[in-house]
């Protein structure tokens, strides 16, 4: 009998867990899973945990759960370099109380949505490229104690809705590019108090409506007008860096800052009514030429005016439409329309689809191709030869939140400009037939990769492939060291280097368009971190998409480049391992050299290996970087003419070749 008693229990206690799992809403599962969705870079593999077939999301990174394992209750994945967007659907985490996202990448704007997480205490989204207004929404969250936007791009006005946020603490909100007065008074209470009303449904404060407020700061945005009395109390650091009319704070020079609106709201007053009364008079006094000429003068004005809203609304028409289905419902029909800064590409060219059909012979002439894009060689009308990269992607998997990555992946190859980049020439964007296109100025040579394993080895000489390598570093030392922000190569490989008639390097960033390419096909599993921990060709997982990885990449190029071996083989496995037995052994390391070569530098041969073992170091704090790197190589190696005419009677030959 105790026995049955026993098994009973334990049959109803398992029961009992069952429902509780059974029970986490799949509502916050699929937002959370949308969240994941909507962030189309992870180097750190944070969320690779985040798996939407697991009903149960309280063992994923970031997230905590209530006691009960029922609700969602923070979100808090700060310091990740995480790069997307926030998807309103993180609006159905209903029991969010803590949502912590900063210092990532995250871009786009913030949902107007979050306005209806009523249990939230804590929005802190600081330290990222977030843009567009603050939502209004937010001052529906009567919960919020701590708000943080600080060191984004956000525009537009400062919510006087903030002020309805009565536990409201800390509002952090320096480093942005907010305009206008610092709202003392909401507009519904400036309104009703003309009209002599008092509705007491209506807020009857902004700012100083937030009672609670201890730590305030506004420093270093574009506010404009005076300090409100209620926030004197706060110290004047709160507000330097801005547009404002105070002597205490530092305050923005002149130049930077608009024309300067009034220092109060004021109601209209007597002197213009009078003012208003004067000029009926004057006109009731007017002659009737004078009077008919008014009149003509002002139909012609607003002819010109109706011409330009015309002209404009066309315009808008004619703009490809940015509102494309970012996650399509069981309908089909929702559609979320997504913020994008309209003078991100205005300095970049844009080109037709017609033009580059015309210069690249009706794109019969491909050069290269992938699963994820084709490349195109052609020859503008009385310009340069081209090379026209066409993303691979079907337009009912193109959303907005592509659309905007698309902008700003262009605008960003856009300001790279150094010999040993690629250069890009502008791109194209045309809804039908749908095209997304790069334009790069052409290098007419091929490839690194193709002259090391498919090429003949006679063409790539000891000095040749130095040459290359002082070309790649010193690309690197730039988009490292003499860009702000830096730029990194997504899969630095001999793919990504292509030569010009004369052999010098040429850095392009092709592969960055594979993550994001991927992201946009159902996804329902989760990236894995298994497999061997090299430099894998077209591996997702292990892309390398910051400034250590891009030196680490770097070394195995080197090794690449002067064996002649690729990066990974699949008998073999990985060049690196197989080659540290030679690196630092001086009387085996003339191994590596690839034996197509007639003649080597023992001296080159060395700082190379030594690169080689810094850049590859199992620790990457101990690597150097790319300006140390460019200058050791630049003082240790010498590519004149004269070292190579030394080294081998062969090399005149060759000299004479190319002259």
């Amino acid at each position: 009998m105790r026995p049955y008693i026993c098994f009973l229990i334990m049959f109803l206690a398992s029961g009992v867990l069952c429902v509780t799992c059974s029970s986490f809403p799949t509502k916050e599962v699929w937002a959370l899973t949308t969240f994941k969705e909507a962030i189309y870079e992870d180097p750190h593999l944070v969320l690779s945990n985040w798996n939407a077939l697991d009903a149960d999301p309280c063992g994923w990174f970031g997230i905590t759960c209530n006691k009960e394992r029922q609700h969602v209750i923070k979100i808090n994945i700060s310091g990740s370099s995480l790069k997307g967007f926030l998807a309103p659907e993180m609006s159905q985490v209903t029991y969010l109380q803590e949502l912590t996202l900063r210092k990532n990448n995250l871009i786009g704007t913030i949902p107007k949505e979050f306005g209806m997480l009523k249990f939230l205490k804590v929005l802190d989204l600081g330290m990222n490229q977030l843009t567009g207004p603050i939502p209004t929404k937010l001052g529906n969250l009567t919960s919020l104690v701590k708000i943080n936007l600080q060191s984004n791009g956000l525009s537009g006005s400062l919510p006087a809705e903030l002020g309805n946020l009565r536990n409201l603490s800390e509002l952090i909100l320096d480093r942005n590019k907010l305009q206008g007065p610092v709202p003392a008074e909401n507009n519904s209470s400036f309104v009703a108090k003309i009209h002599g009303t008092n509705d007491s449904r209506t807020s009857e404060t902004g700012l100083c409506g937030a009672s609670q407020l201890k730590v305030v700061d506004l420093s270093y945005n574009f506010l404009v007008g005076s300090i409100p009395k209620c926030l004197e109390y706060l110290p004047s650091s709160s507000f330097q860096g801005n547009c404002l009319q105070e002597k205490d704070a530092k305050q923005r020079p002149i130049r930077q800052c608009g024309p300067q609106p009034l220092r109060s709201h004021q109601a209209p007053s007597l002197k213009h009514h009078s003012l208003k009364d004067a000029a009926k008079h004057q006109k009731a006094s007017k002659p009737a030429w004078l009077l008919a000429l008014e009149i003509a003068t002002g139909i012609m004005a607003g002819s010109l005016f109706l011409v330009a809203i015309l002209t404009a609304f066309q315009r808008c028409r004619s703009k490809p439409a940015i509102i494309i289905p970012w996650k399509k419902s069981g309908s089909e029909k929702e559609h979320l329309m997504v913020y994008v800064d309209s003078e991100l590409l205005k300095d970049v060219t844009k080109f037709g689809r017609q033009e580059l059909e015309v210069s690249c012979e009706d794109f019969s002439n491909i050069i290269g191709s992938s699963p994820d894009s084709i490349v195109y060689k052609g020859t503008m009308r009385g310009g340069p030869e081209i090379a026209v990269i066409s993303l691979c992607i079907k337009e009912q998997h193109w959303t907005g939140y592509l659309e905007l990555y698309f902008q700003r992946e262009v605008a960003d190859l856009a300001r790279l400009n150094h010999e040993n980049v690629g250069k890009l020439l502008g791109y194209c964007r045309e809804s039908s037939p749908f095209t997304r296109m790069l334009v790069f100025e052409y290098a007419s040579n091929g490839t690194l990769y193709e002259h090391l394993h498919y090429g003949e080895g006679s063409q790539l000489s000891w000095t040749r492939r130095m040459r290359i390598i002082l070309g790649i570093a010193r690309g690197l030392k730039y988009l490292h060291a003499e860009l702000e922000p830096p730029f990194t190569i997504s899969e630095l490989s001999s793919s990504s280097v292509y030569l010009t008639e004369d052999f010098s390097p040429k850095l392009v960033d092709f592969e960055s368009w594979k993550m994001i390419l991927t992201r946009s096909e159902k996804n329902s599993g989760s990236i894995g971190n298994n497999g061997p921990a090299c430099l894998l060709p077209n591996s997702l997982e292990k892309r390398h998409l910051d400034i250590q990885g891009n030196i680490h990449s770097f070394g195995i190029l080197l090794l690449e480049i002067v064996s002649g071996k690729p990066p990974y083989c699949k008998d073999k496995g990985c060049l690196i391992d197989w080659a540290r037995d030679y690196l630092e052994l001086p009387e085996v390391m003339s191994y590596i050299v690839d034996p197509e070569l007639k003649h080597f530098s023992y001296d080159d041969l060395k700082v190379i290996c030594e690169v080689i073992s810094l850049c590859t170091h199992t620790d990457s704090s101990k690597r150097p970087s790319m300006k140390e790197i460019s200058l050791m190589l630049e003082s240790k190696i010498d590519t004149s003419v004269a070292i190579e005419l030394k080294s081998s009677s062969l090399a005149w030959a060759e000299l004479a070749l190319s002259s």
